[in-house]
């Protein structure tokens, strides 16, 4: 399997020697929720892919289309929580329209800004001491505006570093408290891109 992984990567990196001026381009992230709201208080962020795609390239200014998919997992668990009975994942899907800016004599930098919309894609299955016979598995999926900032920083022609700064604002629904603490989520993402 490593091997195919590194064939791939290798033949992506030989098509695609010299792409300042690609229009797609791949990330991989770190992301980190934090703030005072659940995902920041309950979640430990495990890994954010992305795709980008610019379909209007000039000067100084590029609009497109990204989409990210992410993975994060709560923290506690039942035995050492009895408000977490639960062992949560969250597949954040954040498709999004984006403007990515050029500036003259700082060609390696490019901030961003994006607006979309975030599912957030929740599986909870029962912990192991279930002593209250709640059901083994709930799914439920909650869903709301995305606003994004990023900042890029190209390392060569083809590899970029990156970070970046999501604000999603959720509905709630089955009684939960129309609060911030429910509603607005904040994740900050760390990571390295390639153009092809």
């Amino acid at each position: 399997m490593n091997q195919k992984l590194l064939l791939v990567f290798l033949l992506f990196v030989t098509i695609k020697t010299f792409s300042q001026d690609s229009k797609f381009s791949l990330e991989a992230n770190f992301p980190i929720p934090i703030g005072d709201n659940f995902l920041g208080e309950n979640y430990n962020g495990i890994v954010d892919i992305g795709a980008k795609y610019r379909f209007i390239q000039n000067d100084l200014l590029n609009l497109g289309a990204s989409v990210n998919f992410g993975y994060v997992q709560n923290t506690k668990s039942g035995a050492t929580n009895l408000n977490q009975l639960f062992d949560v994942k969250i597949f954040p899907i954040q498709p999004r329209i984006f403007a990515e800016f050029n500036i003259p004599n700082l060609e390696s930098l490019h901030p961003q800004i994006g607006l979309g919309y975030s599912i957030l894609i929740n599986n909870a299955k029962a912990d192991t001491i279930n002593t209250l016979n709640l059901p083994a598995d709930i799914n439920d999926n909650e869903s709301g505006f995305n606003f994004n900032l990023g900042l890029s920083y190209d390392l060569s022609d083809t590899f970029f570093l990156q970070a970046q700064y999501d604000f999603i604002k959720i509905g709630v629904k089955n009684g939960v408290p129309d609060i911030s603490y429910n509603t607005n989520i904040n994740i900050i993402k760390l990571g390295v891109g390639f153009r092809i």
